[in-house]
């Protein structure tokens, strides 16, 4: 993948159902929107009368996108991972090491939002349903070209991989703290860890 691929969010996992007609798939992405902001703000337990209102729609219009919780769980799963990954391909104007530092930012408040959204859906699904392995390999591969273009500037150590580095930021994402400040200083320490060092 060059460094100025740019990932489209409906070409990543091969998993979203946007409507063919503008119309509906207007309303199809304002409810994905409310319903991400209200997961947000409130938890998975939001109500759906309450996503519909933000989105400005009546609740039969999101029961016809979504016709059940389930449903409109994984389509936001599914949105978050397509976004983080076609950011992933819009940071090649940047250096490797300055890309990798933007996108793992990104990554710690996606990790947040992300854990929340998966362990409602394995009420119902198992870690090995489609959803979870197609969103998994995707966010990897956007990972792993980062980190590897970094390595390969020579500004990364190359004694470790994405799945490391992936597992590091998402116990830091886990943390609880009422100093929104410290997760940023926990990610510095971490990320210095990163940089290449020569012997």
């Amino acid at each position: 993948m060059s460094d100025t691929t740019v990932a489209q969010p409906t070409q990543v996992t091969g998993l979203s159902q946007r409507p063919k007609r503008a119309d509906a798939r207007r309303n199809y992405e304002k409810l994905l929107t409310a319903a991400a902001d209200a997961f947000t703000e409130n938890g998975t337990a939001a109500s759906l009368e309450d996503i519909a209102r933000r989105a400005d729609v009546g609740i039969g219009t999101l029961y016809r996108h979504f016709p059940t919780r389930q449903d409109l769980l994984e389509a936001v799963y599914i949105e978050e991972v397509e976004e983080m990954s076609a950011k992933a391909g819009e940071l090649g104007d940047l250096a490797p090491w300055d890309a990798l530092v933007t996108w793992l930012r990104q990554f710690v408040r996606f990790a947040a939002t992300k854990r929340a959204l998966a362990d409602e859906m394995l009420n119902t699904i198992d870690a090995e349903a489609p959803v979870f392995v197609s969103c998994r390999t995707a966010i990897t591969e956007a990972g792993d070209m980062l980190l590897q273009r970094a390595q390969e500037a020579g500004t990364v150590r190359k004694d470790t991989n994405f799945t490391d580095v992936g597992r590091m930021v998402a116990g830091i994402a886990s943390i609880r703290t009422l100093d929104p400040g410290q997760i940023d200083r926990i990610l510095d320490v971490a990320l210095d860890g990163l940089r290449y060092r020569a012997e």
